[in-house]
């Protein structure tokens, strides 16, 4: 039998190094389930980390939460979805708190709460209330690295550009964030084209994504029959 403190600590470490890689979240998430029959200390080891780490690091915390109850899913180990149930406000409150310190993270949970809804792990009720704490929080419009500073005021641009840290993120943090959020919409972006090896999966993806037919449509139809009839007549004039 593995000894549970050093299994506490490799957790740890795992959480830790977290980063935007999805082979980084798998391999957390296999070794927790690995060690399931320690779920209960490894769940505490997620809270005491989400509460303690530098937001970037909370923020990979969140997107791992989602793998792990992916594949605790798969295996049909509950406990730890139970355990994420019950902790999910903390959990938020953690990633992004209301001091505005974690305005950076907003959209992070939300993605997150929203993918744990689509797999049933989170019901509607639950994601709708934690969303209107979100709405409250969210105070930045685009990126961490970015200030509300008025472009005309340059006292306030040279402050901005001189300030060590950024709603609560040094340069170093800003600039690992930047990349982070880069290589997860290169993955979003990829997942969005990604078609089934099934047979007909290119039609099925194209027919869920096509919205109703109405009178443009109609109207685009005939427009188009009209220049393939126009088309014929010029064919025909010069064989």
């Amino acid at each position: 039998m593995a000894d549970p403190f050093e299994v506490r600590m490799r957790f740890t470490s795992q959480l830790q190094h977290l980063n935007a890689s999805v082979n980084s979240s798998k391999k957390a998430a296999q070794y927790a389930l690995k060690y399931r029959d320690m779920d209960e200390d490894l769940h505490s080891c997620i809270i005491e980390q989400l509460e303690k780490n530098s937001m970037n690091n909370r923020a990979n915390i969140m997107y791992f939460i989602e793998h792990l109850c992916d594949m605790a899913q798969r295996e049909s180990h509950q406990n730890f979805i139970k355990m994420m149930q019950h902790d999910i406000y903390r959990v938020v409150d953690a990633v992004a708190p209301d001091d505005g310190s974690g305005a950076a993270n907003v959209k992070v949970a939300r993605r997150v709460l929203n993918g744990l809804q689509q797999k049933s792990v989170l019901t509607a009720e639950t994601v709708t209330e934690l969303e209107a704490c979100l709405k409250e929080r969210d105070t930045l419009p685009a990126h961490p690295a970015l200030s509300p500073v008025d472009p005309n005021n340059k006292r306030e641009v040279v402050a901005a550009q001189t300030t060590p840290k950024v709603n609560g993120l040094d340069k170093r943090q800003i600039e690992q964030r930047i990349e982070e959020d880069r290589e997860r919409h290169k993955r979003l972006r990829e997942s969005i084209w990604a078609i089934s090896a099934e047979e007909d999966g290119e039609f099925e993806k194209m027919w869920e994504e096509a919205g109703e037919i109405d009178q443009d449509d109609y109207l685009a139809a005939e427009e188009d029959a009209m220049f393939r009839r126009q088309a014929l007549q010029v064919n025909q004039k010069f064989p």
